[in-house]
């Protein structure tokens, strides 16, 4: 299922008939309920629910038919750690377990799309937003609706007090509007368009890597960054050497050198350029993460700012 997106503005909208909500920096997550059993599927279509055991298990939790949009976040002393949900949705089945107990994640449940097997995806906004807060707030952690209010002034104090817990801003949809997949009748207001990114590898040599290839804020979708400028090249080289080495002595498996044959394959993949296509990267273990803007010409390309080797892996 497709779902439904904003696009971005660069001030508060206001006006009458308008529900602002924070907009939470984690994992965008449908939650399917069916046969008493639950599937979460990422924004890109691709099922996670491996990755995000303690979710699914709570998730058992809503009635069969239930369709819930939100996101999937860990919070980390008080801040929402996007890193952290991304080693989360990045794990392989056998790490999975490990980690939802070392890095439990909560759901920020934001749109209820169907209950009952009722498909509520036509109903105005209202109506979704009762039959959510009816459905998903008696639950409890991990599974909880995100705040909303119809209070501009409400809004504007949550946009400039949240975002020291990791709020990124707002998300902000019309009282009557219906959800549409694919759509972007919704409006979002960031604080700025410097974010962190999941760094999963690079192109060009390893020692002179030419950019990066990130997995951003709402998406898992590889995609590679902007050409690093030279003088960045030196420093980034250096920070992905420490972290696989640091990455190799903790046990993960290194990817094979180039020239390794059989292995290599496994070692690489492909991502989208801006501009250029589909172009081979090198992967890289998980767990390092790069600040990155976002600027819009056309299309919208990220351009790494630095690697945050300030961050633990």
């Amino acid at each position: 299922m497709k779902v439904a997106l904003a696009r971005s503005v660069a001030r508060l909208p206001r006006g009458e008939g308008l529900a602002y909500e924070p907009k939470f920096d984690g994992h965008r997550i449908l939650i399917f309920v069916s046969d008493g059993e639950a599937t979460l599927q990422a924004r890109s279509g691709r099922i996670v629910t491996a990755a995000f055991p303690d979710l699914a298990t709570a998730a058992r939790a809503l009635p069969d038919g239930t369709v819930l949009d939100g996101e999937a976040v860990v919070w980390n002393e008080g801040r929402i750690d996007f890193a952290a949900v991304q080693r989360r949705a990045a794990a392989t089945p056998p790490r999975a377990g490990l980690l939802a107990r070392r890095l439990p994640a909560s759901y920020a449940a934001f749109d209820l799309l169907a209950t009952g097997g009722d498909d509520l995806r036509a109903a105005p906004y209202t109506h979704r937003r009762e039959r959510l807060v009816d459905l998903v707030g008696p639950l409890g952690p991990p599974l909880q609706p995100v705040p909303m209010t119809t209070d501009p002034e409400t809004a504007a104090t949550w946009y400039e007090t949240l975002v020291a817990r990791g709020i990124e801003g707002l998300v902000v949809k019309r009282l009557t509007g219906p959800y549409r997949p694919g759509g972007r009748d919704w409006r979002k207001l960031r604080h700025t368009a410097v974010q962190d990114a999941a760094v999963v590898g690079f192109t060009g040599t390893r020692d002179r890597p030419s950019a990066l290839v990130l997995v951003l804020p709402d998406d898992d979708t590889p995609v590679v960054s902007g050409p690093l400028p030279p003088a960045l090249r030196g420093s980034v080289a250096a920070v992905l050497a420490a972290h696989t080495a640091h990455a190799a002595g903790a046990g993960a498996k290194e990817p094979p050198e180039e020239g390794a044959s059989t292995a290599t394959a496994k070692a690489t993949a492909t991502a989208t350029a801006v501009g250029v296509g589909e172009v081979p990267y090198r992967r890289v273990p998980e767990g390092l993460t790069a600040e990155v803007e976002r600027g819009t010409t056309r299309h919208t390309v990220s351009t790494v700012l630095r690697i945050r080797d300030d961050l633990p892996p």
